[in-house]
């Protein structure tokens, strides 16, 4: 039986293209080279279908070019786009990614740090809900709305200056007396900020408003009995509402027009994160925006950063809010 043809190696490559084995191993590892010897290593790495073996170039420059990235999941379309933009930034750098979705499980969040750990991996970046996770010292790792320890830097947006947004987009949009939706975890994170946040926002405005917060694993139909609880001759107590992220403001939503209310003319909405359908159509609500692309170009950057005593413990990017449907946009408040 006749045996297929092998691999080309750098040594056919260095035939082909009449240089030595060094020009071009100079050439596969980036090194500079003259432009002539550049050109035919080129042309015979294309012609001859040779493949860099990443896996051994990474052990000889201890480094494996591989970052684990964890996540609770891909199906929550913020979770979604925070994966991708990662993924971009490594990509960009010529890393690649070690998807981990840890589904919410404490304990999986350590499986995967140590199974990371063990792949040598070159750092972490982790959206995590374990407040009691064990990374080795030596491990870079990055956080993403937690902070985990003082030697882990961690990037967030500025969920306080986004909650007060909020409340200040409303009293602007004419709103009286409002509500804050919440469903989350009781750990300590950034984004609890967005509650007190908007707190100060209604505060400075002169805003009433009224709270409904449940934790993970409550059922979504409470805030359904607390908006029906709230409604007086088919009239809702509020005129505007603040969902902590735009998931739950599309639920909410649902639940507004179940009991025949009309958004925005009779309550406006706005929620947090930025999300688009289809992920790069129009906004799911008028939304608090998260600067995602320049979150995960952080991260990364934080990552690879080889001083680790320079990073920051906390670092805060800036959040904007913009118009996407469920509220009265200026021009139309003035005009009524």
């Amino acid at each position: 039986m006749k045996k297929e043809n092998p691999a080309p190696t750098m040594k056919d490559v260095a035939r082909e293209a009449g240089v030595a084995l060094g020009t071009v191993s100079k050439v596969v590892n980036g090194l500079p080279v003259g432009d002539s010897y550049k050109i035919r290593v080129e042309a015979a790495i294309k012609k001859l279908n040779y493949q860099v073996n990443s896996y051994a170039q990474g052990l000889k420059a201890n480094k494996t070019y591989t970052i684990a990235f964890l996540i609770p999941n891909t199906q929550n379309p913020y979770f979604a786009y925070l994966t991708h933009q990662i993924n971009l930034a490594l990509l960009k750098r010529k890393y690649r990614m070690l998807l981990c979705c840890t589904d919410y499980d404490v304990s999986l969040e350590q499986e995967y740090v140590t199974m990371a750990q063990q792949n040598k991996v070159d750092g972490i970046i982790g959206l995590t809900y374990n407040p009691n996770l064990m990374i080795e010292e030596d491990t870079p790792f990055v956080s993403i709305d937690r902070s985990i320890g003082a030697k882990i830097p961690c990037v967030s947006s500025d969920n306080f200056a986004g909650g007060q947004l909020a409340a200040e987009k409303l009293a602007d949009l004419g709103c009286k007396h409002v509500a804050f939706l919440r469903i989350g975890s009781s750990l300590t994170n950034e984004p609890n900020k967005r509650k007190a946040g908007f707190e100060n926002g209604c505060l400075s405005r002169g805003l009433s408003y009224e709270m409904k917060i449940l934790s993970d694993g409550e059922p979504y139909g409470e805030f359904e009995t607390f908006l029906k609880n709230h409604m007086k001759d088919k009239k809702l107590a509020f005129d505007g509402i603040f969902c902590v992220t735009d998931s739950l403001a599309y639920l909410v939503l649902q639940m507004l027009r179940n009991l025949n209310l009309r958004v925005p003319e009779d309550i406006q909405l706005i929620g947090f994160d930025g999300i688009r359908l289809m992920g790069d159509k129009d906004y799911v609500c008028s939304t608090i925006i998260q600067p995602v692309p320049e979150l995960a170009e952080l991260c990364v950057d934080l990552l690879l950063q080889e001083n680790r005593s320079a990073k920051p413990p906390l670092i805060c990017l800036p959040v904007t809010y913009c118009y996407g449907g469920t509220t009265l946009e200026s021009d139309y408040v003035q005009e009524g």
